[in-house]
């Protein structure tokens, strides 16, 4: 715990880069430095992942790797969403509690919530932030989330788990496997002390393989925030599953409203892709949920666009959609990469926004070969349409987008 003083110190320089910060305490005998510089960088982490802890001054953190590894608020509040969407989820459990982020959020209007640490210190300070933010419903043990699990005699709505995705020497895991509690060894545990079981899983994990060693999930998140992937949520039943899972591609985007695209793989396998002979009036590109959950035919169905090649994942239309899961761009033109008045076909642009979607040649090549540098209003594709045709698509951002 901090003194007063440090207390005041910290909430005074939370402004100041750590390394700096670091050079004056040197003038505090009476004061724990290293204390002290792990609160100031908890909170400067704090600001831009959980903004509403920022906001509470008697807040204590932990050492790095936790904070590096811990959820944010936009993905935490979409998680306390998805339990809403349960119905009455009134007792809760979170088995692999960290730094209590996803609990503290999905705690909210609960009756009763248990946290469970392996780690003595991250529970001690878990239990000064729950206090400090208003939570005392939810109790704290320190243990083996599973080895506490099987003494406890009671039932609960909902069970979260977030295995550890590192392994010893410190290298990401993507495998079930390899995380830490091994999902396949404690499922039956877990699904025989709880209706539902939400497990939060590396967004580079194989789904299709995930779902082989899970056929109790009723359904798949896909949670990306800006149209970067950021989590795998699976959602299982306690009871047998007979029904093809949904897949939910979320996109959270920042100021505006989420995009949530929803389809089974009974279906993306069902979808008969509609291809494009060449590009239309608009281009679009699906958010990485979607490109992560594999509903490539699916989209062609659900919006009415065509796609430009099997591995291209970039689609077409004549009408604009503004509802479309991901970016979207008017089309100027398209021309052969290769293609003697590449020069004239760029109008004079200096600057552009490239992207290369299944192109052999990489963005710095690119560059290299047009001379053109980073930014501008104008966006170019590099692709390959259905007849194998390497092309440039030139872009810009539709008016009314």
């Amino acid at each position: 715990m901090l003194t007063i003083a440090e207390k005041d110190f910290v909430q005074s320089n939370l402004h100041v880069e750590v390394t700096a910060l670091a050079l004056q305490l040197g003038r505090f005998s009476n004061m724990d430095a290293r204390k002290i510089l792990r609160q100031v960088a908890g909170y400067q982490v704090m600001k831009k992942k959980v903004p509403s802890w920022y906001d509470c001054p008697d807040l204590l953190f932990p050492a790095s790797l936790s904070l590096e590894q811990c959820s944010s608020e936009t993905t935490a509040r979409y998680k306390t969403s998805l339990c809403t969407s349960l119905g009455s989820i009134r007792t809760m459990a979170d088995f692999t509690g960290g730094l209590g982020i996803d609990c503290t959020f999905m705690a909210d209007g609960r009756e009763k919530v248990l946290y469970v640490e392996r780690q003595a210190e991250l529970c001690e300070l878990a239990r000064n932030n729950f206090k400090e933010l208003g939570l005392p419903q939810i109790e704290v043990m320190n243990g083996d989330g599973p080895e506490i699990l099987k003494t406890i005699d009671f039932f609960f709505d909902l069970i979260f788990l977030d295995p550890a995705r590192r392994n010893l020497a410190g290298g990401k895991v993507v495998f079930l496997s390899d995380c830490e509690p091994d999902l396949t060894e404690v499922k039956p545990l877990l699904l025989s002390k709880a209706a539902f079981v939400l497990v939060k899983l590396s967004p580079m994990l194989d789904i299709s393989m995930a779902l082989k060693q899970l056929p109790e999930t009723a359904q798949i998140h896909v949670v990306s925030v800006d149209g970067e992937c950021k989590e795998l949520l699976f959602l299982l039943k306690s009871d047998v599953c007979t029904t093809e899972p949904e897949i939910h591609c979320v996109n959270i985007i920042s100021n505006g409203m989420p995009q949530d695209f929803v389809f089974t793989g009974k279906e993306e396998q069902n979808a008969k892709c509609v291809y494009a002979e060449t590009p239309a009036s608009y281009l679009y590109e699906p958010n990485a949920s979607i490109l992560k959950a594999g509903a490539f035919s699916m989209i062609t169905k659900a919006f009415n666009v065509k796609k430009l090649h099997p591995n291209s994942h970039l689609y077409t239309s004549h009408q604009y959609l503004p509802d479309f899961p991901g970016r979207s761009f008017l089309i100027e033109s398209f021309f052969p990469f290769h293609s003697k008045d590449l020069k004239q076909n760029l109008n004079g642009a200096t600057k552009a926004n490239i992207t290369v979607r299944n192109f052999p040649n990489t963005v710095a090549e690119i560059r290299k070969k047009t001379g053109l540098k980073d930014g501008g209003e104008i966006f170019i594709f590099a692709t390959t349409l259905n007849d194998g045709k390497k092309v440039f698509i030139r872009c810009r951002k539709p008016k009314n987008n």
